[in-house]
């Protein structure tokens, strides 16, 4: 190249170099300044439920640390993917989230043919923020007392009993399955649209049993209007230490739900720490942890890399789970 070509050449090569700085300092100004707008964090199921509570308790105490509001938005369906695959398009800057749970991102991608979402690839994680046994709870006007009776009810109504869960691949319709494969028995799904409407019916008697997030029904159980036969942990909850577990009639049985935030794949690991250090921030408050007992649920940290590989084992988990109690697939 001769000089004069050098020179015709060298203001573009500057130009196209000062934009590329611009354009890092800006996004590095982006990400020093964040967040400096309301983030949406999303729940895949219906007001009330377990994910949903869980959600609203992070999104409050985080509001506070990062001073800047966290808005929880419920958008339902396909067993939480609905939500799934809006924040998996989201632009992947922070501001659209999910509380993600193994439902979302262990069972339901294994579950539906044509579901579009790949936790694995989609999504990087944030933080785990917390686990909740399930509770096996029946309608007061019930003669089941305990686990056994629930088994022998069911062996002498083979087909003929229902049970209530969130939709097709929760964590309850799972655990009902996997009960069901350890102990032998065959009841009838009733999948509704959020776990609220299942414990909604369960208290009006129009279904007599179901396996439910502790932390949805620790009221009921309180209260008297539902009675709680068996929690799924491996020990007894600390909320409800005289409920017994599963696994003391069923040895080796353990099911609970897991909530966990999620970001689109490929956001910043400097958002996603920043993300990180609130919700952990928020897990060591007294009155988070306070509320999680109140609740049945246990406060559970982690850094973004120990989420994703969490995730990744839970899928292994829970495609043996769905293979060996033969749970049939959906479009």
């Amino acid at each position: 190249m001769t000089a004069i070509g050098a020179l015709r050449v060298a203001p573009k090569l500057i130009l196209a170099v000062a934009f590329a700085i611009a354009l890092i300092a800006g996004t590095a100004r982006a990400q020093d300044s964040f967040p400096n707008r309301p983030i949406k964090l999303l729940v895949g199921f219906a007001a009330g439920g377990g994910t949903d509570v869980a959600a609203r308790i992070m999104a409050q105490q985080m509001s506070k640390i990062l001073g800047q509001t966290i808005l929880v938005e419920n958008r339902t369906g396909a067993s939480g993917l609905i939500a799934a695959q809006d924040v998996a398009k989201a632009d992947p800057d922070g501001y659209t989230l999910l509380m993600g749970s193994q439902t979302t991102c262990a069972v339901a991608p294994a579950l539906y043919h044509k579901v579009t979402v790949d936790p694995v690839k989609d999504f990087s994680g944030v933080a785990l923020t917390g686990a909740s046994p399930l509770a096996l709870v029946v309608n007061p006007a019930s003669a089941a007392h305990s686990v056994a009776d629930v088994i022998a009810m069911a062996k002498t109504n083979t087909g003929k009993i229902n049970f209530g869960t969130g939709g097709v691949g929760t964590t309850p319709h799972m655990t009902a399955e996997l009960f069901q494969y350890d102990a032998g028995i065959r009841m009838i799904h009733v999948a509704y649209r959020g776990e609220a409407g299942a414990i909604n019916d369960l208290l009006a008697g129009q279904i007599p049993l179901m396996f439910a997030n502790l932390s949805a029904v620790m009221g009921n159980i309180k209260a008297g209007t539902l009675r709680g036969i068996a929690v799924t942990g491996a020990a007894r909850s600390p909320s409800v230490p005289d409920i017994p577990t599963v696994a003391e009639t069923l040895p080796g049985f353990e099911s609970e739900t897991w909530f966990g935030i999620v970001a689109p794949a490929g956001t910043p690991h400097d958002i996603r720490a920043k993300l990180n250090a609130a919700a952990r921030a928020a897990l060591d408050r007294e009155d988070t942890r306070q509320r999680y007992v109140e609740l049945g649920m246990t406060a559970r940290a982690s850094s973004p890399e120990e989420l994703d590989a969490y995730i990744k084992s839970e899928i292994v988990k829970w495609s043996k789970v769905i293979k060996e109690a033969n749970v049939q697939t959906l479009d």
